[in-house]
């Protein structure tokens, strides 16, 4: 039985971030993102904190080694892994420290490596840690077009919400695998690769904890607080030494059954401070 990525709830369970410096970006992680460094290896990191996960590759900064999916259990996933089979996909068996060994990947058309499994049970972890499970993925493209179609028209994620300029061109297209807002979008750029990623801070306060704790680790906001249109959370930013963008998120909005919407180009955010800030 074939099932859409929506159908076999598909939630972010972890990233792959190429870096040219694994030891640097794993001590970022490490301090300011709140996670234990469990593996570093010269060309290859772990990272693990409740309910996020970060692995680490040597490679080209702002690019991605695999994006891991996890799914609800082996039915879900055999029957995403025929979705994939019949449009063409040609998935291949994958192997990944955090997922069983019944995994399988394939590659969306700008070449990221996307992989679907079923998460191996965490065992006790750190404890005392800020509340920020990894929650989506944002990439980067030249061809949003050809990312949705991919995403959601061959793997079965829902579209959400689009966001388009003037002449009606898609700019930024938001999708889940369940019922988040999005655990997955992509934006139009002139480069192909990572636009940002985001941890569920689950509320306000939290967003102010972590915020504080990047000040106290002389970390600057780059962007936030605010409120976004598409989604309809809080957030904050900061960025990681490689240039990756990272989103502490809040209140995410949770869909169940409503139209797509489209919002103008120029997403306009309400700064928790009372200023308007437009993004392009």
């Amino acid at each position: 039985m074939m099932l859409t990525a929506l159908q076999a709830s598909a939630y972010l369970h972890h990233l792959n971030l190429r870096t040219p410096d694994v030891k640097r970006l794993a001590t970022f992680y490490a301090e300011v993102m709140d996670m234990e460094l469990i593996r570093l290896d010269g060309e290859e990191a772990l990272l693990v904190g409740p309910q996020r996960r970060v692995l680490l590759t040597q490679g080209p900064a702002k690019t991605l080694q695999h994006a891991g999916f996890a799914v609800r259990d082996s039915e879900g996933l055999e029957g995403l892994r025929a979705r994939a089979v019949e449009q063409g996909l040609e998935p291949a068996d994958a192997s990944v420290s955090l997922f069983e060994s019944d995994a399988f990947s394939v590659c969306d058309p700008d070449g990221n490596e996307v992989i679907f499994g079923r998460a191996i049970a965490d065992t006790a972890g750190p404890r005392g840690r800020i509340r920020g499970p990894i929650q989506h993925l944002t990439l980067a493209t030249r061809d949003v077009e050809a990312i949705e179609g991919f995403y959601a028209g061959k793997l079965g994620f829902g579209v959400s919400d689009r966001v388009v300029d003037d002449a009606g061109r898609v700019m930024t297209c938001f999708m889940r695998g369940n019922h988040e807002h999005h655990n997955l979008a992509c934006f139009r750029q002139d480069r192909q690769g990572i636009d940002h990623h985001s941890y569920e801070a689950g509320e306000w306060n939290t967003i102010r904890d972590w915020s504080d704790h990047f000040a106290a680790r002389g970390v600057s906001l780059m962007w936030g607080p605010g409120r976004h249109g598409p989604g309809n959370n809080l957030f904050i930013f900061i960025e990681d030494p490689d240039g990756n963008w990272i989103e502490v998120s809040a209140e995410l909005e949770v869909v169940h059954d409503r139209p797509v919407m489209q919002w103008p180009h120029a997403e306009r955010t309400l700064n928790l401070w009372g200023r308007a800030i437009l993004r392009a």
